[in-house]
């Protein structure tokens, strides 16, 4: 015995622009049927919220699955997979396809290669499956662009979900985060972290889907930003702040990454905030004021 609800649509070309696009949502629970052997042409993100199955790989090895969890079905990757028999599950499910996700992909938050992934929680996930199949209801004149904006989120929310990931992240990057502004190499923040070079860049390169380098940047130019932004510190004391010793260097960097140079960039932001800047995150209910 078993209850299913589903929706499915056919974007427009014009909404394929949007990256990413919803083809379908469901949600199910009990009994199942067997699903597959098939081959998809697009993604689907399974998500098993109770209960326990199994998924059958390519090479014909049967893994057991036990909620919660995530199934990644990928384009042309045959599946075979079920609920058990006696005890069923409650899955929700998306389908999605669009140019995005190629990007997601290499950055890590589909993982074809990967298909079964345990998760911490499924909660965030159904509720934003459930957001989509809110907004699939028949007559939404906002359907293709809520659900594909919900589809963006979801695949965050999924990547922050995974059972080897803690509330504040990939605790490999955030121990990384909490070094970026000292002038250390990549040698020497995997040093640090008792890991070879060749071991800290594949475990980078897995948790945020660039190269420790790059991610080191994308953090010291974030806060350089931030720096130029809101405070009034000179170009140089900005660099020594986000680990540069030669201010040329990071002008030169700054300005290749970004676009523009530092000062540039001070200009058209026009919004130095009295009294400096902060890195905590504000109170939705108590906003920071500007008193003068």
């Amino acid at each position: 015995m078993y209850h299913t609800w589903m929706r499915y649509f056919t974007p427009s070309p014009v909404h394929h622009r949007l990256g990413l696009v919803c083809l379908g949502v469901g949600l199910q629970h009990g009994t199942l049927p067997t699903v597959g052997p098939r081959t998809l042409d697009h993604h689907v993100a399974v998500v098993i919220s109770a209960g326990s199955g199994w998924y059958r790989t390519t090479d014909g090895r049967r893994t057991t699955i036990t909620a919660p969890a995530l199934i990644w079905l990928t384009p042309g990757t045959p599946h075979h997979y079920a609920a058990d028999p006696t005890t069923g599950w409650d899955e929700c499910f998306v389908d999605f396809t669009g140019p995005a996700t190629t990007t997601y992909t290499e950055l890590g938050y589909i993982e074809p290669d990967r298909p079964v992934v345990p998760l911490a929680d499924a909660t965030p996930a159904r509720t934003t499956v459930g957001r989509i199949a809110r907004a699939a209801r028949r007559g939404n004149p906002l359907l293709e662009v809520e659900t594909a904006a919900a589809v963006h989120e979801l695949l965050v929310t999924l990547r922050r979900a995974r059972a080897d990931t803690t509330a504040d992240g990939d605790p490999l990057l955030t121990a990384i985060a909490r070094d970026a502004f000292q002038p250390l190499s990549v040698a020497e923040h995997a040093a640090r972290h008792g890991m070879t070079a060749t071991e800290l860049r594949t475990a980078v390169r897995r948790a945020a889907g660039c190269s420790p380098k790059d991610y080191l940047l994308s953090l010291r130019l974030g806060r350089a930003k931030e720096l130029l932004a809101a405070t009034e510190l000179p170009v140089a004391a900005v660099a020594r702040r986000v680990g540069y010793d030669d201010p040329a260097y990071f002008s030169r960097l700054f300005t290749r990454r970004v676009g523009t140079p530092p000062v540039r960039f001070r200009e058209q932001q026009g919004r130095t905030v009295p009294g400096g800047w902060s890195d905590r995150v504000p109170d939705p209910g108590h906003p920071p004021t500007i008193t003068t």
